[in-house]
């Protein structure tokens, strides 16, 4: 029988520090939001996009997030695309996608990032792809 395959991984920052909660039976899960950027040709110019991310962590990987990550942390994290729904208060069927995180690794020291925002990068911007793919 053939296996599927379900892998993501990206490096980005932290949107906000990541809030934790406790399930009924104590079990830890952390989320935050991660905004990966990437290059986008407009006519002549080049300009860097955004694809904001909502990162979701279990038991001891959800500690270490809760203590050691902050916004604009900038981060490696590896796991498995989720896609979960719900009804809301009112009714309507809601849907979300996620990221459950496997394995996260911080990409700097924790004071590199700055006051918390985007800036401050320690690699320079990736070079612009020439290519014009359509998808």
């Amino acid at each position: 029988m053939a296996r599927g395959l379900n892998k993501v991984m990206l490096i980005g920052r932290l949107g906000s520090d990541p809030e934790i909660r406790y399930t009924q039976d104590g079990t830890p899960v952390a989320n935050f939001s991660l905004a990966t950027d990437s290059p986008v040709k407009r006519g002549d110019q080049w300009e860097s996009e955004t694809e904001w991310h909502r990162i979701v962590a279990w038991r001891r990987l959800a500690e270490i997030c809760s203590e050691y990550l902050s916004k604009g942390r900038l981060v490696y994290v590896e796991g498995r695309l989720r896609t979960r729904s719900w009804e809301d208060r009112d009714g309507n069927k809601r849907w979300t996608t996620e990221i459950i995180a496997r394995d996260l690794q911080m990409l700097e020291s924790k004071g590199a990032a700055g006051d918390g925002g985007a800036g401050g990068d320690l690699q320079p911007p990736e070079p612009p792809i020439e290519d014009d793919v359509p998808f």
